[in-house]
């Protein structure tokens, strides 16, 4: 069974919530519910996003799933759909929910809609940080060091977190 490593974020209305019914809809499609791992919840500063854009709050979740990579996409981009993200919007333009693959165990995928693991998560604090909270062991496939490493390695200047809660339900 592969085990899933998915983002998610939201700069739009009650943050909280969408990031609550997006983990709802998640649990929906994992294989086994009982093995489902949440991150605490933290808020950052927009990165790359149009100016006055508002804080996000984010979090890592992870879950057993059997299926590829690309019926995984299909279901994480229905659940965006579902929860009224607009596709057509500017790229970084603020969302009530992203939602990014950032892994499916040991696949590697090199396509123009997919690449896993995901090409800029170890990059990005706002993501190794929820994820290092559940998985701090994690060597992800293109990797030779743990994700705790990887996020260690990332400038200590980078955008400040601050935690929000203990995680979803």
């Amino acid at each position: 069974m592969a085990r899933a490593g998915i983002a998610l974020g939201s700069n739009l209305g009650d943050r909280m919530a969408y990031l609550q019914s997006a983990c709802d809809h998640l649990r929906e499609i994992a294989d086994d519910s009982d093995v489902f791992l949440t991150a605490p919840v933290y808020q950052s500063v927009p990165s790359d996003c149009p100016p006055d854009s508002p804080d996000f709050l984010n979090t890592v979740v992870e879950f057993e799933f059997q299926g590829s990579p690309e019926s995984l996409l299909e279901k994480t981009q229905a659940i965006q759909a579902k929860m009224g993200r607009d596709e057509k919007s500017e790229r970084n333009a603020p969302r009530v929910i992203d939602l990014d693959i950032l892994y499916l165990s040991e696949a590697v995928v090199k396509g123009t809609v997919l690449e896993l693991p995901h090409p800029r998560m170890t990059e990005r604090r706002f993501v190794l940080k929820p994820l290092v909270d559940i998985c701090p062991d994690l060597v992800l496939p293109d990797q030779v060091v743990t994700v705790a490493e990887l996020l260690a390695l990332l400038p200590h200047d980078d955008l400040p977190l601050v935690a929000m809660d203990d995680g979803l339900n």
